[in-house]
């Protein structure tokens, strides 16, 4: 095969090309004094899975392992003293098992449960990309693309793992397990209170870079029925200040949870922004009345059982922000108006606050 880059832009094209024997493999290419990012491709075409490998050589010095399946990638993730990857890159259409079912597979795996995972597919239509980041997918590029786009979006991935990797990650041994029986959270030990915190264990919940993408690479038409708006839980600064870290990760989560319930009825993504703030985003013309959704999601928190790890009942509120339809949102603005159903919620939990201490000062000043 002729090499496919020789210092231009490239764009991928599927049409054509014959079929190469390529079986899982290896590739490492290292500088001398630079970190290597370890990745794992999956596709069931050995074509693709041979660009890849000349895709990934050209963005960087990075180790690429390839897998023709999901159960062969799930048995490769599972070989012993293997260091754990860092990012992984996932067909949709596979037979038996394919990228979303591998997907909601490696999240439910404890060292993988914040992996990024990008999608790389031929699939555009916006069903595939709605349940690919509902089962934890972070980014979603669409066959063709091109050198540059690819590169820049492994780029963020790599600034992503960067990120993480000062930070002491660790499994609380408070928590055996996830709420389904799956592998227990992976837990920031000293999350902060803006920081968006990732929840793998909600239904429709992704991580706050994940509905980033999700959002910018929907088309004008796929805003037609789309609305964003928020939660914010009241008083979050109180919990945060008094909570351990494990115990402000199962508020945050168990709040979402309840929010999802509340939303199920709904076709939805949500995320936690930081703050205690979830943004969501919802699909199919629906737009949320505030006052009856806000009272819903309250109600159902008030049955909620929830308790620190001494015992003490938890009583968390939310109030809901500004709902703003997308549909005349493009580019820049799409993320203006998810940073603005953000910053209305928690002004909506400041107003009541707020008004709740003028009417304590009141009654006690009468």
């Amino acid at each position: 095969m002729e090499p496919l880059l020789q210092g231009h832009t490239y764009a991928i094209f599927f049409h054509d090309l014959r079929p190469l024997k390529v079986r899982t493999r290896t590739l490492q290419l290292a500088r001398k004094g630079e970190r290597i990012m370890k990745i794992l491709a999956v596709d069931d075409d050995p074509i693709i899975l041979e660009l890849l490998s000349q895709f990934v050589a050209a963005s960087g010095d990075h180790k690429l392992v390839t897998a023709e399946s999901g159960a062969e990638a799930l048995e490769v993730i599972a070989q012993v003293g293997l260091r754990p990857f860092d990012c992984f890159l996932f067909d949709i259409q596979m037979p038996q098992m394919d990228g979303v079912m591998l997907t909601r597979a490696v999240r439910g795996l404890a060292r993988h449960a914040q992996t990024p995972i990008v999608m790389l597919t031929a699939m555009s239509d916006k069903r595939y990309a709605d349940a690919a980041f509902a089962a934890g997918a972070t980014d979603y590029l669409t066959k063709p693309f091109e050198m540059g786009e690819f590169s820049s979006r492994l780029q963020v991935v790599d600034q992503m793992v960067s990120a993480r990797r000062p930070r002491t990650n660790k499994i609380f041994s408070t928590c055996t397990s996830g709420r389904d029986g799956s592998a227990p959270p992976i837990v920031p030990e000293y999350p902060q209170l803006h920081e968006p915190i990732a929840i793998h264990d909600v239904e429709n919940t992704i991580e706050y870079l994940a509905m980033e993408n999700y959002v910018a690479q929907l088309s004008r038409s796929a805003l037609f029925g789309s609305t964003t708006f928020a939660f914010s839980i009241r008083q979050i600064e109180k919990f945060y200040a008094r909570m351990s870290s494990f115990e402000f990760y199962s508020l945050i989560s168990d709040v979402a949870e309840v929010i999802s319930d509340t939303l199920r009825a709904h076709q939805f993504l949500m995320s936690h922004a930081g703050n205690g703030t979830f943004v969501c985003v919802t699909e199919g013309g629906w737009c949320p009345e505030a006052v009856q959704l806000m009272d819903k999601a309250n109600l159902a928190l008030s049955r909620a059982e929830l308790f620190d790890n001494a015992g003490l009942r938890l009583q968390p509120r939310v109030s809901i922000g500004e709902a703003i339809r997308l549909i005349r949102q493009t580019g820049p603005s799409l993320m203006g108006a998810i940073a603005q159903a953000h910053t209305s919620a928690e002004a909506a939990s400041t107003a009541h606050e707020a008004e709740r201490n003028n009417l304590w000062t009141e009654e006690h000043s009468a």
